[in-house]
């Protein structure tokens, strides 16, 4: 019986609890039980255990309600829908496309408007959207290969010839950032992403083998790097868009960089001149 084929309407079938099984591993990952998830998304648990085990195809509505509850994103929200049998739901426009000009405007503001400090904005696969004069200027001395569109901030960062010799708390921002893709790569199946991860991490640690200097918080891992002959100090914060509903605004993020010390905050006007 686990073996039934669903018509997906297109002359071709697929395997009937196909998209049961991601819905259960969505479901498992969330930590709900059928119950709770069936409470959660006005239905009942007899029914989200039929949709799991292939005994129903649910329904595109279904698909989307569930997906919400269990906190899908937005890319994998569409490949549920496929998997089920359906058309995406979500469109995944390009970031220079016209429609999605105001959005752009709108990124470009808040940029400048947060200068001296720096500030990017990234797509899914760390491609640089738009960045601030802040930024540029700590790009200052990376290797011009590393600086030919589209910039990556994983190279940027994480490559022996970009930012990472003079980070001075390298191997601990190398692990964060590396974690983060770690828990990006658990939510999206991105072989774009998982090839980009397996790249930056193979790069050697400069400086591996000699002391270096950690930086210590009492509540957050601070970005320490020098500049210009100064040891800049930074906090980050990320913010995303809420309730997208395109793929690609969906995996947008701007990353702040805020001082972590009145040096770096009284610096960083003179370095923009």
């Amino acid at each position: 019986m686990g073996s039934a084929a669903a018509d997906t309407g297109t002359g071709t079938s697929r395997p009937a609890n196909g998209v049961g099984l991601l819905l259960r591993h969505w479901r498992e990952r969330a930590g709900l039980s059928q119950l709770e998830l069936a409470l959660r998304a006005d239905s009942s648990a007899r029914h989200i255990s039929f949709v799991e085990t292939g005994r129903t195809r649910p329904s595109p509505e279904m698909v989307l309600r569930l997906a919400e509850h269990l906190d899908v994103p937005v890319r994998e929200r569409n490949a549920l829908l496929l998997t089920a049998g359906h058309a995406p739901h979500y469109p995944e426009t390009p970031v220079d496309d016209p429609s999605l000009a105001a959005l752009r405007e709108g990124l470009e503001r808040m940029l400048t408007a947060y200068e001296p400090f720096p500030a990017l904005v990234v797509d899914g696969r760390y491609e640089v959207v738009a960045a601030n004069r802040g930024i540029a200027a700590l790009l200052e001395g990376v290797a011009a290969h590393l600086l030919r569109p589209p910039l990556n901030a994983m190279r940027l960062t994480l490559h022996p010839e970009g930012l990472a010799p003079r980070i001075r708390n390298f191997p601990q921002w190398r692990e964060h950032l590396l974690e983060q893709m770690r828990r990006q790569l658990a939510l999206l199946r991105s072989a774009p992403l998982r090839e980009l991860y397996e790249e930056v991490a193979a790069h050697p640690v400069p400086g591996e083998g000699t002391e270096r200097r950690e930086a210590a918080s009492p509540f957050a891992l601070p970005l320490v790097i020098e500049h210009q002959g100064h040891v800049l100090s930074f906090f980050s914060t990320i913010t995303t868009f809420n309730t997208p509903v395109d793929v690609t605004v969906s995996e947008l993020a701007m990353e702040t960089f805020v001082p972590a010390d009145p040096g770096t905050a009284a610096l960083l006007p003179k370095l923009l001149g």
